[in-house]
């Protein structure tokens, strides 16, 4: 006869151990995801308000750049249009010359001037597009770190 005793071990208490353990650790991921989650969207959120700011401050600033271009087109226009206006009078090819030159040279100075002016509002508008995307983007990903 086999003498051997065996030991019940309690069963219940270990799975209910074990369970509660799980338990424990399946909930702390919950959170875990729920927080990531909530962080994402308020992220997502503010990426994308920044995007309509960004978009708005370029249309305005695109706007603004056609209204002056505008503005340049219509001036330049006067001018040629008073230029050829001036040569109906011209009694002379020496006064052809001087007129010609005379225009030439304002015309010459006013481009200049108008092209500077061009150049300067789209720098203007490209710096206030790029630093607000760029302030924005620093902060989203210093909040998500």
């Amino acid at each position: 006869m086999n003498t051997t005793t065996t030991t019940a071990k309690p069963t219940g208490f270990q799975k209910t151990s074990e369970s509660q353990a799980f338990s424990e650790i399946a909930q702390k991921g919950a959170a875990q995801t729920k927080l990531t989650y909530e962080k994402m969207s308020a992220a997502t959120a503010e990426a994308s308000d920044l995007m309509k700011a960004s978009c708005s401050t370029a249309l305005n600033g695109a706007r603004d750049y056609n209204n002056k271009f505008m503005e340049f087109a219509h001036t330049n226009s006067n001018v040629a249009f008073d230029f050829v206006q001036q040569l109906y009078g011209v009694k002379s090819p020496s006064e052809f010359m001087e007129l010609a030159t005379e225009h030439a040279r304002t015309q010459t100075t006013a481009l200049t001037e108008q092209t500077k002016e061009l150049a300067a509002l789209a720098q203007k508008v490209a710096l206030a597009t790029t630093e607000s995307l760029k302030a924005g983007v620093a902060k989203a990903f210093n909040q998500a770190a």
